[in-house]
């Protein structure tokens, strides 16, 4: 805990810092569990890499897994001996890590997602999902015409479940008598089972489904817009996708907190392994996405205050957000 509040301080630093930066800029590897393309949880980390080689000449590169397990440790190994840092992207990165981190002493791990915190040289970033998913199952339970509510999760796990307990509070604390029906693809790549999925959830009534699979999702998008009713989006403001369809998007700073990270170390010089960071709506890594003012606005303006004050509670301690952590 003392190496994460370290690590916090340093990150308030960083633009003081910044002219003291590392002579040579560290090259980054992102090793992402799944794919580019998502729209939503790798392409924000991606966006971090980006962000990195623009601002700070960061040299980069990504190594896609597509969800085979198989490629989970070579793919560590490899990007370890071609990079300084490297990025796991994806909860799934657990064991591998456990396997080969202690036996690569000299480099450097960033673990997105997962709260790894006894292996000196992994330094892992969880987030409070569950706090910006409240916003959003109070979103949804406000705009329920049916009185029901869904969400599509990706995986019945620690990560995927922190979002819904919080989607599920939310909506409770806007209409106790709201029912939520809860939904597992088992995978983060098949639109058509993401599709699938939510078509089942409309038929229960629902009319508002909470995406949170990937690119499965982007199926939960599709059905909501073929049957006249609604998704919200995950991870990144995904409303450009399809304005008359997304009604929101749970934004989780992916890519800001990698940014972050990587910046830290190249101002101080010290890389903070053996710690986790929970990065929160308090320091501005979660948030709710309406698109922009050329998209349809389902969430009047009115709503949109009353969502702001709530997250202002939550941030104050006044709402305390259900977790999975």
């Amino acid at each position: 805990m003392k190496r994460a509040i370290v690590f916090c301080m340093v990150l308030g630093l960083l633009t003081a810092l910044a002219p003291m930066a590392l002579a040579d800029a560290p090259t980054v590897a992102i090793v992402a569990a799944g794919a580019l393309g998502d729209r939503s949880f790798y392409d924000s980390a991606y966006g971090g890499l980006e962000r990195l080689q623009a601002e700070l000449g960061v040299s980069g590169a990504v190594i896609e897994c597509k969800e085979d397990a198989s490629m989970y440790e070579q793919s560590l190994i490899s990007a370890a001996e071609a990079a300084d840092i490297v990025v796991a992207v994806g909860w799934q990165f657990w064991e591998p890590l456990e396997m080969i981190a202690p036996e690569l002493p000299d480099a450097k791990f960033i673990f997105v997602d997962n709260a790894l915190d006894y292996i000196d040289n992994v330094f892992a970033i969880t987030y409070a999902e569950n706090e910006g998913s409240f916003l959003v199952g109070y979103i949804a339970a406000t705009l329920s015409e049916t009185g029901v509510i869904g969400a599509v999760g990706g995986e019945d796990n620690e990560t995927i479940n922190n979002f819904l307990v919080g989607y599920k509070q939310g909506a409770a604390h806007a209409n106790p008598d709201v029912r939520v029906e809860i939904t597992y693809t088992a995978d983060y790549e098949n639109p058509t089972k993401g599709k699938e999925h939510a078509l089942a959830l409309f038929d229960l009534g629902a009319d508002i489904v909470f995406q949170v699979a990937g690119k499965t999702g982007e199926g939960v998008i599709e059905a909501a817009a073929e049957t006249g009713n609604y998704a919200i989006g995950v991870d990144s403001d995904q409303k450009y996708i399809n304005p008359e369809a997304i009604i929101c998007s749970m934004i989780k700073e992916v890519g800001d907190s990698i940014f972050d990270v990587v910046a830290a170390y190249m101002a101080d010089g010290t890389f903070p392994g053996g710690a986790v960071w929970n990065a929160d709506m308090e320091g501005g890594f979660i948030s709710v996405g309406y698109g922009d003012d050329t998209m349809t606005q389902q969430v009047s303006d009115a709503l949109k205050a009353e969502v702001q004050a709530l997250a202002e509670k939550i941030i104050a301690g006044e709402i305390l957000v259900d977790t999975t952590r």
